[in-house]
């Protein structure tokens, strides 16, 4: 069984895991082409990502709550990341 400790370090090297697969791609492929800004916003993102879910799980008592607030906040992340990617939405700040 993982400690309150382990748990919250988990959360947060999790954002870590996910920002290396870009940088190993960057390095070794030219179809990877992200800049320092890139990894700055994703490191935003990705970092505020953990810091609300290791809140609700402080905050929140009742474990189905948790659960549908912390799929919430990803579906929401998702949905950023994408239209940063891609621009699914159109707006000024897409990717496209």
């Amino acid at each position: 069984m993982m400690t309150q400790k382990q748990k919250t370090c988990t959360i947060y090297a999790f954002q870590l895991v996910v920002l290396s697969i870009p940088l190993v791609g960057n390095l070794f492929s030219k179809e990877v082409n992200w800049s320092g800004s890139d990894f700055l916003i994703a490191g935003a993102l990705l970092f505020t990502t953990a810091f609300l879910i290791n809140l609700v799980r402080s905050k929140i008592k009742k474990q189905s709550q948790k659960v549908f607030i912390c799929i919430f906040i990803l579906v929401v992340v998702a949905l950023i990341w994408l239209e940063l990617a891609v621009g699914i939405f159109g707006s000024p700040f897409a990717g496209s």
